[in-house]
């Protein structure tokens, strides 16, 4: 099994900055890829960003490309969320996820997920 646990949420003023850490322990050998996703309160959870372990190749969902960069450190099995200009339709809770498939971007295919960490972005 993964476990996985986040840090690294707040409160921030629009325009701010955050970084969230993922740090990942347990079996992870075999681990394609690891995302991020969010969920606002009564919406669906939706993708975010996620990067492949092995050669670091990334994907961004419109809303945040150029705003956000995903970053991994192999050796430390811990995976970065760099938010900038945040705003405040950020504000959700952002949950960091594994996968052994190769589908970034599908929600069903990630095996394992953390508890999640609040964002709040204040106009």
């Amino acid at each position: 099994q993964v476990q996985l646990v986040e840090s690294g949420g707040g409160l921030v003023q629009a325009g701010g900055s955050l970084r969230l850490s993922c740090a990942a322990s347990g079996r992870t050998f075999g681990t394609y890829a690891m995302g991020w996703f969010r969920q606002a309160p009564g919406k669906e959870r939706e993708f975010v960003t996620a990067i492949r372990l092995s050669g670091g190749s990334t994907y961004y969902s419109d809303s945040v490309k150029g705003r956000f960069t995903i970053s991994r450190d192999n050796a430390k099995n811990t995976v970065y969320l760099q938010m900038n200009s945040l705003k405040p339709e950020d504000t959700a809770v952002y949950y960091c996820a594994s996968t052994r498939g190769i589908y970034f971007s599908d929600l069903g295919k990630y095996d394992y997920w953390g508890q999640g960490t609040q964002v709040t972005v204040s106009s």
